[in-house]
């Protein structure tokens, strides 16, 4: 019987893929033709759990490199991951891959992740760009504390309970079916969670620019053996 692809087994968070590992621990810090590592999966597809197995378990190294330089942190798609590397397992924020970037830098310039290069700024005691802050918990933010969201248009603001366009014009009301939505938004105990301040830029955009829900398709290099 052939055995399963481990590759595939950490992009699913598959439950059989510690029982494999276990049975057979060099798999956990196997690379295939490209470099590409079950640590690169589980960080660019969000198994948090996963990815504190391999490290603290496994002993894989966090900062494990693929065929271009780059460790796991550089293809990391939201802000609590980037944490976990960097604050609980070790990972080097000075990491850089075969063009000379650190993470920040190349997750900026593609400019898919806004809230990820924000928080790899914070945490490594960097200025905040312009419309970002952080909250309580470290956590980048904007929406929540009313200042615009690196996703938004750039005259628009929203707060818990309120939704403003900044003076572009005056005389514009926000529509009250929209003021509506929003604040039975900012009332969901999910509000300040990814997925509540998702769903909030998903309804200001809609608002704002008058199209659907429609998100473009990942940008990540999902990479098997």
């Amino acid at each position: 019987m052939a055995q399963p692809n481990p590759f595939l087994l950490a992009a699913e968070d598959a439950p059989s893929l510690l029982p494999l590992l276990r049975s057979n621990p060099s798999l956990a810090a196997g690379q295939d033709d490209t470099g590409y590592s079950l640590l690169h999966a589980a960080a660019s597809y969000n198994h948090i759990s996963l990815l504190r197995a391999l490290v603290r378990d496994f002993n894989v190294n966090v900062n494990i490199r693929d065929e271009d330089g780059e460790t796991p942190l550089f293809v990391v798609e939201r802000p609590e991951i980037a944490e976990c590397l960097v604050e609980e397992l070790g990972a080097d924020l000075n990491a850089k891959n075969d063009e000379g970037q650190i993470a920040e830098e190349k997750i900026e310039e593609e400019g898919d992740f806004p809230l990820v290069a924000a928080a790899l700024r914070r945490m490594a005691g960097k200025p905040l760009a312009s419309g970002e802050t952080a909250n309580t918990n470290g956590e980048t933010a904007g929406v929540a504390n009313g200042q615009p969201d690196p996703s938004l248009p750039a005259n628009m603001a929203v707060n818990v309970s309120t939704v403003e366009e900044q003076p572009e014009n005056s005389d514009d009301v926000v529509d009250p079916e929209f003021r509506r939505r929003i604040e039975e938004l900012a009332a969901r105990d999910d509000f300040h969670t990814e997925a509540g301040q998702a769903e909030l830029r998903q309804l200001v955009t809609e608002a704002v620019r008058g199209v659907g829900s429609d998100t473009q398709d990942r940008d990540v290099r999902q990479r098997t053996a």
